[in-house]
């Protein structure tokens, strides 16, 4: 009689049938099987708060199966992943298949042969803390969600929504952008020479920055953080450069430091997110969904599925001893034993870790990056790879620096001078390839200085000033916003890229140049929920919440407190704020455009669809424009389509409307004719060209120019592009696991294939591309 082994995902579900065999049979639950209902709030506030879950809509047949499965089994196994929400699916599975048949828990955070055999040796029960604690995160979530929206939409506009995490990474941002515009640029000047021995048969020079005037620092930082400059402006440099032209230099100093940098500590998810986005340009969501394959399974030829990395959510750094013995037996062949500390580093990880867990690591040593890239896809290799480099730094011996400083002074010793240099004299665990670049954290250059003696006379051959101004603090990146709210103990490794990606898809930031915006919907929100929420949206606050469900999971609070505590003042600020507060929506923005119908004077306002210009007359004169129409009249973008208007020869330009880009003529409202944006790329089935449309839900799709004549449409982007195989007319670009591939149109022909960065460039030139 076999067992039942039930995962998530079919990929997992794979792997783990590989290693177990003919006596297992391992079903997929294709992850929760249960939720609170999405149109309701599914919590009974007046019973304790009793959630009320069903079966998500569309499980109903994998939860039949799954029952199937489960009679005539010899025992249930629950292999769901190693965390609370792993363990709440669990939960909800065993509650569907308890029918006299023993169920067990059994958890790994690495799926290969030993680790999963010796859990299914071992096998546990559920641990019931666990649960609650996640049961509590989203009775929580759930309280916040179905009670802060309606009072938005009330309030503000339909459509929006605020969450208990969500809402504490929004106020980051916003409160960062005030820093910004609240920041006034100080102007300060450097000064920096040129040096040399004066020697005619071998010139040697030198270039030192100004360091100190007299008494006084050029650059002081105080104790309180505020920095305090000596030339503030350009008369003093010029001042300052005049006297110093006149004096004499000798190199007073040579000042040298041998330090060691010891290596970064294995991955956990925050810093593979925050290290995926600054050298890979990943999302957090991205990283994860990569993780995420990469530890359930790749397909590789005469092995089956493998998984490759240890579980990626995890705040440990925790390594097993037979991981690091493995590592340095990999790093004493490879590198030599210079290049192996004396016994294998611990790191310790951060207060409140769940130490059970490891730090991300690949699992298996002779499935180096190099051996498997050809099973992998571009992305998985390039992250597969971070992942293992840094692991091996992490079991290295420590970098060996030398740093050396010359100190250049005038005989009066009234201004001095200086420059750094270092000096790798041993690199350690820089040769595993890891991130860690000797100028990361240093100010100094990565140079060596030439030999000069001290007491050497020097001429002073150039001496110059350079302006600068002081900046405000940046915006934060993916990377930087994950670690924020890492270090304030907000969210948890399952919910850093949830967080990211929701306050995008509600529109509340916007992303330019790989920085965070705040939407101007995102601060009228943002300043609601501090206002009439201060300790909701509060950072402490949250913390202090998320600590108070560790405490949950560790079976020292109980749930049911935790909630009733939190809910009783939100429920008194929530009452208070929908019975007082009065509609809110941005102040009209005025203009200096006159009406074209009344001659009065129109302003920027807000409406359901955002801002848009409307006519200060109204109700008596309704006149209005679209806002992007005025924007790109003003900046000269609309000049350039190379359309002319076919009823009345004037250019036409690119407008938007909520259904998405068009070309109108430049002489409305005089006239008003309108049409689509061609792609460039003639039908397959008649000689008209596709052109972009959208649906009335707002999906974008691409069809014939002369429909309803002919009926051809595609949801994918088409690519003027004729496909290599069988000649079809042109391309389709598709998403294919988490990328882009170019594939033929034809449903037949099976070409596909990457997108290079060659034809991204293309596509960019492309009309499509341009609009």
């Amino acid at each position: 009689m076999k067992s039942l082994v039930v995962v998530e995902s079919p990929a997992k579900a794979k792997t783990i049938n590989k290693i177990l065999g003919k006596d297992y049979e391992v079903f997929a639950s294709i992850g929760h099987i249960k939720d609170l209902p999405e149109n309701e709030l599914g919590v009974d506030v007046e019973n304790n708060f009793t959630p009320k879950y069903i079966i998500i809509p569309g499980k109903e047949k994998i939860v039949k199966e799954l029952k199937k499965n489960a009679k005539n089994k010899k025992a249930i196994f629950l292999a769901t992943d190693p965390d609370r929400e792993g363990e709440a699916i669990a939960w909800h599975i065993a509650e569907e298949v308890k029918d006299g048949i023993p169920v067990y828990r059994v958890t790994f955070n690495e799926i290969t042969e030993k680790a999963v055999k010796e859990a299914f040796k071992n096998p546990g029960s559920l641990d019931i803390n666990k649960v609650e604690a996640q049961q509590a995160r989203r009775i929580l979530d759930r309280l916040v969600g179905y009670s802060l929206s309606p009072l938005l939409w009330k309030k503000v506009k339909r459509g929006l929504s605020a969450g208990r995490v969500q809402s504490v990474a929004l106020r980051l941002v916003v409160e960062r952008e005030r820093e910004i515009e609240a920041f006034k640029p100080e102007e300060y000047w450097t000064i920096e020479g040129i040096f040399d021995t004066g020697d005619s048969e071998n010139p040697v020079s030198i270039t030192a920055k100004l360091y100190r005037y007299k008494d006084r620092l050029v650059i002081e930082r105080a104790k309180d953080g505020k920095t305090n400059f000596l030339l503030k402006d350009k008369a003093t440099a010029d001042a300052l450069i005049e006297e110093l032209r006149a004096k004499n230099y000798i190199l007073a100093e040579q000042e040298r430091k041998k330090r060691k940098r010891n290596p970064p500590p294995p991955f956990i998810t925050s810093t593979l997110q925050q290290e995926a986005a600054k050298r890979l340009g990943f999302t957090a969501k991205k990283t994860m969904l990569i993780a995420q394959q990469l530890y359930e399974g790749i397909e590789i030829p005469d092995e089956g599925s493998i998984g490759l990395i240890t579980y990626m959510r995890t705040d440990s750094v925790r390594v097993s001893p037979e991981a690091q013995q493995w590592a340095r037996k990999y790093i004493e062949e490879n590198f030599g034993k210079d290049y192996l500390p004396p016994e294998p580093p611990h790191y310790k990880s951060k207060k409140g870790a769940q130490e059970a867990h490891e730090a991300i690591r690949p699992t298996y040593v002779e499935k180096t990056p190099e051996k498997v890239k050809k099973f992998l896809s571009k992305d998985h290799y390039a992250l597969y790879k971070l992942i293992w480099d840094r692991f091996i730094a992490s079991q290295m011996a420590p970098a060996q620096l030398e740093s050396t400083t010359y100190i250049i002074r005038d005989i009066d010793d009234s201004a001095e001078f200086r420059t750094t240099g270092t000096v790798i004299k041993f690199p350690g665990f820089l040769r595993a390839g890891s991130e860690e670049q000797i100028t990361n954290d240093d100010s100094e250059e990565d140079l060596q200085l030439p030999d000069i003696p001290e007491g050497k006379g020097l001429n002073l051959s150039e001496l110059k000033g350079s302006q600068h101004f002081t900046q405000p603090p940046p915006r934060y990146t993916e990377a930087t916003l994950v670690k924020t709210l890492e270090e304030r103990g907000i969210g948890r490794p399952s919910t850093y890229a949830t967080i990211l990606s929701t306050i995008q898809e509600r529109k509340y930031v916007t992303k330019v140049d790989g920085r965070f915006i705040p939407s101007e919907l995102g601060i009228l929100v943002n300043d609601l929920l501090v206002e009439r929420f201060p300790e909701l949206i509060d950072v402490g606050f949250t913390a202090k919440m998320e600590e108070e469900l560790d405490e949950i999971e560790e079976g020292r609070l109980k749930w049911l407190k935790v909630v009733k505590d939190f809910y009783g003042p939100f429920k008194k600020d929530l009452d208070e704020a929908l019975k007082n507060l009065q509609k809110i929506k941005p102040q009209d923005i005025p203009t200096d455009i006159l009406c074209e119908k009344c001659g009065l004077p129109m302003v920027i306002r807000w409406g359901r669809h955002g801002r848009f210009i409307a006519c200060t007359g109204y109700p008596k004169c309704k006149n209005t424009r679209a806002l992007e129409e005025n924007r790109v009249q003003e900046k000269g973008e609309a000049a350039g389509t190379g359309e002319m208007c076919d009823k009345c020869g004037s250019p036409m330009i690119i407008k938007r409307s909520r259904y998405g880009k068009f070309l109108a003529c430049s002489r409305y409202p005089e006239c008003k004719n309108t049409k689509p944006i061609s792609s460039g790329i003639k039908c397959p089935l008649d000689d008209g060209e596709l052109i972009e449309r959208r649906t009335k839900k707002g999906r974008t799709f691409w069809s014939c120019s002369h429909y309803p004549e002919c009926k051809f449409a595609t949801w994918h982007r088409p690519v003027s592009e004729p496909c290599p195989d069988c000649g079809a007319s042109f391309l389709v670009i598709k998403n294919q696991n988490s990328k882009k591939i170019l594939q033929c149109i034809n449903e037949n022909c099976k070409f596909q294939k990457d997108i290079t960065s060659e034809e991204k460039q293309k596509l960019k030139e492309s009309p499509a591309g341009k609009q």
